[in-house]
């Protein structure tokens, strides 16, 4: 999603990115950008921080024992690259994450591989409870340079409805 600069006092402008409830069209597909080439340095740092004792993501010399014959980048950590890739468009503007569901790990990512993600509006309703925000749901889609199909997962978020933002 382009930036949208919105005059906030006179000759003086603040960049706003994100979508409003309105904005929103079940069927719709985003294309996040830009991509991510996932490095040595990332897997191994996330791996740590997270606490995985897994060899399979930071010893090379068993990951080349394994069925996969080099280090595997950890699915955690490519789910977190591509929800953030997904933010400017789906929750930039976003309450809060609702929930992910159905997160589906189809082929494995390694060190190297380039990273892009897109998402699907499946659903979309106004909140019962909370009259200026709705609840829209997208199946995200990452897919490696070469097409792969590595993951796909449902997410659901609240969002405001337009003129109800914290930055308007």
């Amino acid at each position: 999603m382009v930036g949208i600069a919105q005059e906030v006092a006179p000759n003086r402008y603040r960049e706003s990115y994100g979508r409003y409830f309105e904005d929103f069209v079940v069927g719709d597909c985003y294309e996040h950008r830009p991509g991510r080439t996932v490095t040595e340095t990332d897997n191994i740092w996330f791996t740590l921080l997270t606490m995985n004792t897994h060899p399979l993501h930071f010893d090379n010399a068993f990951a080349e024992k394994s069925e996969f014959k080099q280090a595997l980048v950890n699915s955690c950590l490519t789910l977190s690259i591509v929800v953030g890739m997904s933010v400017s468009d789906i929750s930039q503007k976003a309450i809060g994450n609702l929930g992910w569901d159905k997160i589906k790990l189809t082929a494995p990512v390694y060190v190297g591989d380039t990273l892009y993600a897109e998402s699907e509006v499946l659903e979309k309703r106004e909140s019962g409870s909370r009259p200026t925000q709705g609840i829209v749901t997208v199946r995200t889609t990452g897919k490696k340079a070469d097409g792969t199909i590595f993951m796909t997962f449902e997410r659901t978020v609240l969002v405001p409805k337009r003129g109800h933002a914290i930055d308007d």
